[in-house]
């Protein structure tokens, strides 16, 4: 997993409250076996037209102050649905690092972490601040900073980043699952060796 120590990026205002798995990445492109290639997928419904290639003008993504964006700021209950892990597979691989939420469903949050996207949950008013901002600044941008915890702008903004320590240091080490107990690979093989385990 990549680490995630310092990140800024362009920002995309998403107006959209209860934006769930399905929508993030609908149900028929989940038969890839890989964890990559799912980006050209994300937000199918909303970012096509009804024939599924024509950009769909008046979605957040297709606007073109929106290229190169990685950063994505949303209403509340993001991630809601099902459990599927590639609805973040899906937004890591379009080019997403860090999404800001007023909430997510709990799920997909902890599905964020584990696969080196930063979610960040701020109160109503911290969120309606943020969308003012990224409209009143033409390619706004955010800075995340999770070695000093701090998420600031270009124009004063400098809001704390509350993140579990354990989390923190996951994300700024690159550990997944895997990579905490490959730390202690040595343990474990001592282990399988003083107990005849092959």
């Amino acid at each position: 997993m990549r680490a995630f120590q310092k990140h800024t990026g362009l920002v995309v205002a998403m107006d959209r409250s209860n934006v769930d798995t399905d929508q993030i990445i609908p149900k028929q492109f989940l038969k890839r076996i890989e964890r990559t290639g799912f980006g050209q997928f994300l937000f199918y419904d909303w970012r096509f037209l009804d024939d599924g290639s024509t950009p769909n003008p008046d979605f957040e993504l297709n606007q073109p102050e929106a290229k190169g964006v990685s950063i994505l700021l949303a209403k509340e209950n993001f991630g809601s649905g099902s459990s599927r892990e590639h609805a973040p597979w899906a937004l890591d691989d379009y080019g997403f690092r860090v999404l800001i939420a007023r909430s997510f469903a709990d799920i997909f949050f902890n599905n964020c972490f584990k696969n080196s996207i930063l979610p960040l949950v701020y109160d109503a008013k911290t969120i309606d601040d943020l969308f003012e901002r990224a409209e009143k600044y033409p390619g706004y941008q955010l800075t995340a900073d999770l070695v000093n915890k701090v998420l600031t702008d270009e124009h004063g903004l400098e809001l704390p980043i509350e993140i579990e320590e354990f989390r923190r240091h996951c994300l700024l080490n690159g550990l997944d699952d895997i990579g905490l107990t490959l730390q202690r690979d040595a343990e474990i093989s001592a282990y399988e060796a003083a107990h005849g385990i092959s």
